[in-house]
């Protein structure tokens, strides 16, 4: 088959919290395919057999829309920090951490910070090493691996293949590109973890369960990436200077740097995307606050009713509760909604040009910790529906928001694909 604009050249796959999804590229990145097989119940968000079985689902039905002949390679992103024990066979054992789950045992959380080095990653109790020490710690546990991992193993490919974006919150050392000796010290067996890969790198060539799917047998598996990466990649952002705002629950900042910047202060640190360091921080504001205190039922009247173009300035920062982690980290910040006009679109307009300030605030933050000017700013989430809000926000920052490419994550990950990666890390 002749490779042109149309053919299926790379096939993306993602895990996250709602199910499985896979998405096929041509060679000028533009998506000719999408499956999805959504979790059926919330029990299966946590079950590893769950993940394959949904996963399959959706290859299969990439399979049956378009002719994957010319597929030169697979790549999967997973959730960051998902964790999970695998036995001697290579098999789940059912045991698994969440991203969002804490270390149920706060020991390992204080021998880690004791032994990690100033501005590591791997510290705190949501921390993918944590979860790793603690999962490795069960009967008959061989090896501890992460959610994209697992799937990528299961599509056939050999050894405990990982990325450096997965593993990067587990404790691996980019400069050295080792596990550092350090996580043995905190109790991480080193040779129970998965080997490491540059993100979109070449590890073997295909056979087995995609074969079936008539993937040919010159393709490879590729190193994947975390979801939070592949979105980043799948809205079209790749050169430096980039941004991508997601304007969901809460409101998440990521750019694309000539240069790591780590700041665990601001909970702010670097992922390794290709030929650029992805930096990035996410705010406790967002649309879990609207939700709240306006009603996602109110959200398309209010809009509406007020002018963007005729700000406010009543200085709100809009939070649900005490804390703030991102430009601000305060564990005690407070809200401010107050005074509240007697206006309810007034009051809507308040909250959104105090999350606009935010926003601004945010990349303010990361340059001043040395990340490059905005060149582009896109957008995802929910937010990025809100015309009044983007007006806002674009003289805020004064760019046009550019639209996303993709919103699927597995669209960026197989991108990866068409970089090709490198040599094995």
């Amino acid at each position: 088959m002749t490779k042109n604009a149309g053919s299926a050249v790379a096939i993306g796959i993602d895990i996250g919290t709602s199910g499985a999804r896979a998405a096929a590229i041509d060679v000028d990145g533009t998506p000719v395919a999408f499956a999805a097989s959504p979790f059926r119940s919330n029990d299966e968000l946590r079950d590893p057999a769950a993940w394959w079985r949904r996963v399959k689902e959706a290859m299969e039905q990439l399979a049956a829309t378009i002719d994957l002949r010319a597929v030169e390679g697979v790549a999967v992103d997973g959730t960051s920090g998902t964790i999970l024990s695998l036995n001697a066979s290579g098999e789940a054992t059912g045991s698994v951490l969440m991203y969002n789950e804490p270390c149920p045992d706060a020991a390992i959380v204080v021998s880690i910070s004791r032994h990690a080095p100033d501005g590591a990653t791997a510290v705190g109790a949501n921390s993918g090493l944590a979860r790793a020490i603690y999962l490795s710690r069960d009967r008959d546990v061989d090896a501890i691996v992460h959610q994209a991992d697992w799937i990528l193993m299961k599509l056939g490919c050999p050894g405990r293949p990982s990325d450096e974006n997965n593993a990067l919150k587990s404790g691996f050392d980019l400069e050295s590109q080792t596990w550092p000796a350090w996580i043995e010290a905190a109790g991480m067996n080193i040779a129970s973890l998965p080997s490491v890969y540059r993100a979109g790198a070449r590890i073997a060539k295909i056979s087995g369960y995609l074969r079936q799917l008539g993937i040919p047998a010159s393709a490879w598996y590729h190193a994947g990436t975390t979801d939070g990466c592949a979105s980043f990649l799948a809205t079209g952002a790749s050169a430096v200077g980039d941004a991508v705002t997601a304007l969901g629950s809460t409101i998440v900042l990521k750019l694309a740097s000539d240069q790591p910047i780590n700041a665990p202060e601001f909970g702010v640190y670097s992922h390794r995307v290709g030929n650029f360091w992805l930096v990035g921080g996410a705010s406790n504001s967002g649309g879990n606050v609207l939700r709240a205190l306006i009603g996602d039922d109110r959200l398309t009247a209010l809009t509406t009713a007020i002018d963007p173009n005729q700000p406010l300035g009543l200085g709100f920062y809009p939070l649900l509760r005490p804390g703030e982690r991102f430009p601000i980290n305060d564990p005690h910040y407070l809200p401010r909604l107050e005074p509240r006009p007697a206006n309810d679109a007034a009051f809507f307009q308040g909250l959104l040009e105090g999350m606009t300030e935010i926003e601004r605030l945010g990349y303010h933050r990361l340059r001043e910790l040395g990340s490059p000017a905005l060149r582009t700013l896109r957008t995802v989430g929910g937010g990025a529906q809100n015309p009044a809000w983007t007006a806002m926000r674009a003289r805020a920052m004064g760019l046009e928001p550019l639209p996303a490419k993709s919103v699927e994550a597995a669209v960026g990950t197989a991108t990866l694909v068409l970089a090709n990666g490198g040599p094995h890390v």
